[in-house]
């Protein structure tokens, strides 16, 4: 009987763990063909392209302490910025990208790098393997006078069994001569000269130092041996500016705290603008404590981005978020790309991170931190400029979205913790 026994609870067991198996198969399964449907939506929606167009605010050139910062909001108009301060290089220049496409745009900044090598000056670059598969290998080839670097994630096939080797290199970086620096979202491309809106930050000043060593720091710990940048800009202490960057080979991840810490002291307002806003848990608590404590809250997100699925995962916080007295508002005239917040109309930071999780505690990103009044008040212009002529969506409307909807967003729902 005690055999019989034994038996029975042992098929149990089994009958369980196979029962397990076929639910994880299932969902599993659930979510693939979700997901491909999702992208078979995405497909036929790039087909059908309209031309683009939104508002875009030219806005002037502040002061902060010994620095000058100057906001861009439209890609053309960094590009143009961009090859002026290369071409003005006397020393060094520093870029670092994710994506660097080879049309026009990306031709053309070559090309004004490629002159200024040969004049003499130390020009070094930076770009993601990943991110730049489908960019010819031809465009990927550079003269000897550039130092270039493609950053691979894995180096070796034993790398894949340690996640912080999966880290891509998401920063976008331009400093010329250690005085000059650009930090924001825009990667390098036609596309996003006038397609996306985005946002991007000139530093003219001894800030833009900081962005010179964040470069060079990255550049000496992956270019190997008898490669690495010996010439050093002077960084000073200021109080108005500060660089975060995300460090995935370290494990630190500052710019999550940094944005905690803002949300946590906001006492009048919150306006965040980011490109996929898949929060986790204590970010999201912290912005609806925020709001719970009479904090105007708003978040604005691409209503279609260029990442379908992640559309769905960050959809899926929408309910959470508006119960919790967030406001949540969609961009609907084109890619919006910005990861920019602004708090009480003193604080401000944009860059590279997105509110996810690769962002948070995966990829290499870098940030800058200010504060400031006067830029705070040209990127409360920028939101509200962006909001003015667009949707909020409400409780109610949210809540009676078709049930078809629904079950995808709670299909997609365990992919949150990857993305």
């Amino acid at each position: 009987m005690a055999r019989i026994r034994s038996f029975k609870r042992l098929s149990q067991r089994t009958h369980i763990v196979r029962l397990v198996q076929d639910v994880i198969i299932a969902v599993f399964t659930l979510q693939v063909i979700t997901a491909i449907v999702l992208q078979v939506v995405s497909v036929l929606r790039r087909r059908h392209k309209h031309e683009v167009s939104f508002p875009h605010l030219q806005l002037d050139e502040v002061r902060v302490g010994e620095n000058c910062l100057q906001l861009y909001g439209y890609g053309s108009d960094l590009y143009a910025a961009m090859l002026e301060a290369i071409d003005c290089a006397r020393e060094s220049i520093y870029l670092e990208t994710y994506i660097w496409k080879g049309d026009t745009v990306g031709r053309e900044l070559k090309e004004h790098l490629a002159k200024k090598a040969e004049q003499g000056v130390d020009v070094y670059v930076i770009f993601d393997a990943f991110a730049n598969l489908v960019v010819p290998r031809a465009f990927k080839e550079f003269p000897s006078s550039i130092h270039m670097l493609e950053y691979q994630s894995l180096h070796r096939p034993w790398h894949v069994l340690d996640p912080r080797r999966l880290a891509l290199d998401h920063r976008k970086l331009l400093v010329v001569d250690g005085s000059v620096g650009f930090i924001g979202g825009y990667n390098l491309g036609d596309l996003y000269a006038t397609e996306w809106r985005d946002t991007h930050l000139r530093i003219r000043g001894p800030a833009a130092a900081d962005l010179a060593h964040s470069f060079v720091s990255f550049w000496n710990r992956s270019c190997g041996e008898g490669k690495e940048i010996t010439r050093h800009y002077v960084r000073h202490f200021d109080s108005f500016i500060t660089v975060r960057s995300n460090d995935a080979l370290r494990l630190t991840f500052p710019i999550r705290d940094m944005y905690i810490e803002a949300i946590d002291r906001a006492e009048h307002s919150i306006l965040l603008t980011n490109a996929y806003f898949v929060p986790d848990h204590i970010l999201l608590e912290a912005l609806k404590a925020a709001a719970a404590r009479g904090v105007d809250v708003r978040v604005l997100v691409p209503w279609y981005s260029n990442h379908i699925v992640t559309d769905w995962l960050a959809r899926g916080y929408f309910t959470e978020c508006l119960e919790g007295g967030i406001r949540v508002f969609g961009y609907t005239y084109a890619m919006l790309h910005a990861k920019t917040c602004t708090v009480d109309g003193q604080w401000v930071t944009l860059g590279t991170a997105n509110l996810d999780r690769l962002s948070s505690i995966g990829n290499f990103e870098i940030n800058v931190e200010i504060y400031s009044a006067q830029l705070a008040r040209q990127m409360q212009d920028l939101f509200y400029s962006d909001t003015a002529g667009v949707f909020e969506q409400t409780l109610p409307e949210w809540k009676s979205r078709h049930w078809y909807i629904k079950l995808s967003e709670r299909i997609m729902a365990p992919l949150r913790f990857l993305l």
